[in-house]
């Protein structure tokens, strides 16, 4: 019946899904191919077999599957009408709560996806500087999904040779090697963005060097807290760092799985894309019919009360730990440390998998999350959730030390006897 799944989805859907992150290079062959519902930390798939979870809706889902009152939250702005012909009271009440909430943002434009926002910030300091490059660092990963950043990647077909050519890359926790391109490109680089942290902390105050350096060359600091943001700190990881951008953008946990995502930062800079100044040069920032949906919106408003009824913050870190430490001292009872490790921020860990020669290993990687699905749980990588209590957390790591102990025949003997799947692959390559 999976295989059959399968084929349909690949027969209808280019990839199989709607993001390449949840495409079958990505998890095993015996993980599911499709899941029917979510409820709580897990999923079950059209049999009704369940599995703990750590995908969360990549990384979207932060209270919970299927969470009552969110759903009820949505219902009720649904019943409203949902989008109606002018802004919503919703809408309005969704801006005030994010500018009341964050710092730096002093307005706010609401989308469904994160690279509408993260393309929208671009223009926006294009626009503002009068300047074209924009800079990342290289080790992070995703920014959009438009030309801008995919023409820069290996990924690059489909896409005119120019789009991608105005995207500079730097190396994180290495100022001089931004230094080096506003020396480079000197008077022409109109932003810096990137994400504040992945799992590797920002060394001598790094966050703030780059800042300084933006608002020497007349370049526009922005932060993507597409994954950090509501996970590191409840304003975001650039209150965590004590770091205020001149843009911000969200996505991913702002309404627990319901699609918001969200451009903020300073008003001289926003209200380029507005449309009050007499006889000024418009923008055009984002226009989305469904941007404001109402349902969404309620969905983020509600979410939000969780956040800071619950201490739900508190909750990923507390959790995290509990699990790194977990994970750690498994892995190091069976002689695995050097092999398997868990690593970064507690509320947002990560694992990696490493052969005898210290290089990461997609093989033996691929062999854990096997393990793991036999075990009953899905770990593509550990987003966490309010709904992982403590009852999560030791089916967890039992499922853990059982797939750890075969992981472990197979750094000591013959990696094909125990693998069963196809090796995963990295979303970012050439070929497929």
């Amino acid at each position: 019946m999976d295989e059959q799944y399968s084929k349909k989805l690949h027969d209808l859907i280019p990839g199989g899904a709607h993001t390449y992150s949840r495409g079958d290079d990505q998890f095993p062959s015996n993980a599911p191919s499709i899941l029917e519902r979510g409820e709580g930390a897990y999923v079950y798939d059209p049999d009704g077999k369940k599995y703990l979870d750590y995908g969360m809706g990549l990384r979207s889902v932060n209270i919970g599957y299927g969470n009552k009152e969110i759903a009820d939250a949505c219902y009720q702005e649904i019943m409203k009408g949902n989008n109606l012909t002018r802004a919503s009271i919703t809408e309005l009440r969704a801006a005030e709560l994010i500018t009341d909430l964050i710092p730096s943002v002093e307005m706010v434009k609401f989308a469904k996806h994160g690279s509408t926002v993260t393309t929208a910030a671009v223009k926006l300091a294009r626009a503002y500087t009068g300047k074209k490059y924009i800079a990342i660092p290289a080790e992070q990963p995703f920014f959009s999904f438009d030309d801008w950043f995919i023409g820069s990647t290996v990924m690059d077909r489909g896409i005119p040779e120019e789009g991608g050519k105005y995207t500079l890359r730097f190396n994180y926790n290495n100022i001089a090697s931004l230094h080096e391109l506003f020396d480079k490109y000197p008077g022409e680089i109109a932003a810096v963005m990137l994400e504040a942290t992945t799992t590797v902390e920002p060394q001598n105050d790094f966050l703030h060097q780059v800042k300084s350096l933006c608002h020497q060359n007349g370049a526009v600091f922005i932060i993507d807290e597409m994954i950090t943001g509501f996970r590191w700190d409840l304003r975001g990881a650039q209150t965590y760092f004590n770091i205020e951008p001149d843009l911000c953008t969200f996505g991913k946990a702002m309404a627990n799985g319901f699609a918001v995502a969200a451009l903020g930062g300073k008003r001289e800079i926003m209200k380029i894309g507005g449309i009050l100044e007499e006889g000024a040069e418009r923008l055009f920032l984002t226009s989305t019919t469904h941007g404001a949906e109402m349902s969404a919106l309620g969905a983020f408003i509600k979410t939000v009360e969780i956040l800071q009824r619950d201490n739900v913050v508190n909750h990923f870190w507390q959790f995290g730990e509990q699990l790194k430490t977990g994970m750690n001292n498994i892995a190091k009872d069976l002689g695995l440390e050097h092999n398997f490790m868990v690593e970064g921020y507690a509320c947002s860990p990560n694992y990696v998998v490493k052969d005898n020669n210290g290089n990461v290993s997609l093989p033996l990687r691929t062999l854990y999350a096997q393990e793991m699905v036999s075990n009953g749980v899905l770990m593509p990588y550990l987003a966490l959730s309010y709904a992982h209590q403590q009852e999560e957390l030791e089916l967890t790591l039992n499922a853990v030390r059982n797939s750890l102990e075969v992981v472990k025949k197979a750094v000591d003997g013959d990696i094909n006897e125990y693998l069963k799947s196809k090796v995963i692959k990295p979303v970012f390559r050439k070929y497929n």
